[in-house]
């Protein structure tokens, strides 16, 4: 059935390009995404594939049934675009002002779109279902997957996988990993309240410029002092906003800062550090403080057996040694509610090639993707989803 299906991937290519450059013209952000909602459920439902929208918010579920019983996997694709303006002079340049997709959402709706498809075409070799789960909202937390899940999208779903563009990568090549794969992404604010006055008095105020900078030297620690060295963490301070001239002592700061991990526990233990540490430190000069810290994405780790499926499945299109087992990294992505839910896995398409311009990273104003990665992630999504089916 691969051969079969790989052939229907290689002649629907031009259109899965065609749809990827449509969906790039017209991008919308995380919540917002009215019409690409209604031309991904438009598609879906002219093939003829049981369409649900309105799925936790924006989302759309698309579900191919086979003509024979079997299990039920399902294939993710996210489709929000970020607030950011395009720079690139292409034919399919955004035409949303300071909308763009500058991550490669438009690439992964193409290429399940095409594979919906090529799959229909052959639904009576199919032994069970696959369902197409088109996610809104991944870049914004709390993201589309978690409300999405808890609107049914995952009901008789036995594993999911999804993939993403990757510019550090050259086309031709895949990451993967067996465990985690991507970190935790929480955040926290902290307004220090002190006491202003006159530059030239600093006696007769509590300075919240001179707290701040104690307190960010402080919370630096959490991570070389606190948190077990064979685990990792990161702890970025990214705000620090107080007074307005040189003269005058404000009154109050604010910091913004973001944690990245991967272990459960350190996740919670430097939280439960960062509030200790900024309460101790305001209290120690005399200032009051508020914190609102917020647990965002829980990191994405992937199921070793179905990851290993994956790359099994991934030899039939991609040569063995351009295959590769990649380091973590502290990105963050909300598929991580789905792989906590049932088995998955999650992997990296390279997108990337020099001599045609395409290394931006994404979030780039720049960003584009050498779209061969188009039929290469499709192939190797559709290989593992018939692998999976056929075990």
């Amino acid at each position: 059935m691969k051969k079969e299906i790989f052939h229907e991937i290689d002649d629907l290519y031009d259109e899965m390009v065609q749809l990827r450059r449509e969906f790039h013209m017209y991008p919308e952000l995380s919540f917002k995404e009215i019409n690409t909602a209604k031309k991904i459920a438009a598609y879906q439902r002219e093939l003829g594939l049981e369409v649900q929208t309105g799925v936790g918010g924006n989302g759309v579920v698309a579900t191919l049934r086979g003509e024979k019983p079997g299990k039920t996997v399902a294939i993710r694709a996210d489709f929000d675009a970020l607030p950011i303006t395009e720079e690139n002079d292409v034919t399919y340049k955004s035409k949303n002002p300071g909308v763009m997709h500058a991550c490669g959402h438009d690439a992964h709706t193409a290429i399940a779109l095409g594979l919906a498809k090529a799959f229909f075409k052959n639904k009576d070799k199919i032994s069970g279902n696959i369902v197409f789960i088109h996610q809104h909202a991944e870049e914004e937390d709390p993201g589309g997957a978690k409300s999405m899940i808890e609107a049914g999208a995952l009901k008789g779903v036995d594993a999911i996988f999804a993939t993403h563009m990757e510019n550090y990568l050259p086309v031709g090549h895949i990451w993967h990993s067996d465990e985690y794969i991507l970190g935790a992404a929480d955040d926290f604010e902290i307004i220090i309240n002190g006491m202003g006055g006159h530059g030239a008095f600093p006696q007769d105020t509590t300075d919240v410029v001179a707290i701040g900078a104690q307190l960010i030297s402080n919370l630096h620690q959490v991570i070389s002092r606190k948190v077990d060295p064979l685990k990792s963490a990161v702890l970025t301070i990214g705000a620090f906003q107080a007074g307005q001239v040189a003269n005058v002592i404000s009154g109050e700061g604010r910091l913004e800062g973001t944690v990245r991990t991967f272990d459960e526990e350190v996740r919670y233990d430097v939280a439960k550090w960062v509030k200790q540490i900024t309460e101790h430190t305001c209290k120690a000069f005399g200032a009051s403080c508020k914190i609102n810290y917020q647990f965002g994405y829980p990191a994405t780790k992937n199921d070793k057996n179905m990851n290993q499926l994956l790359i099994n499945a991934a030899k039939d299109v991609i040569p063995e040694e351009n295959i590769k087992q990649m380091q973590p990294n502290m990105g963050a992505e909300d598929f991580s509610y789905f792989t906590k839910e049932i088995p998955g896995t999650y992997f990296f398409t390279g997108s990337a090639n020099e001599l045609k311009g395409f290394t931006y990273p994404y979030h780039h104003p720049k960003f584009d993707i050498d779209e061969e990665a188009l039929r290469n992630g499709a192939k190797v999504l559709a290989a593992a989803t018939i692998d999976f089916l056929n075990v």
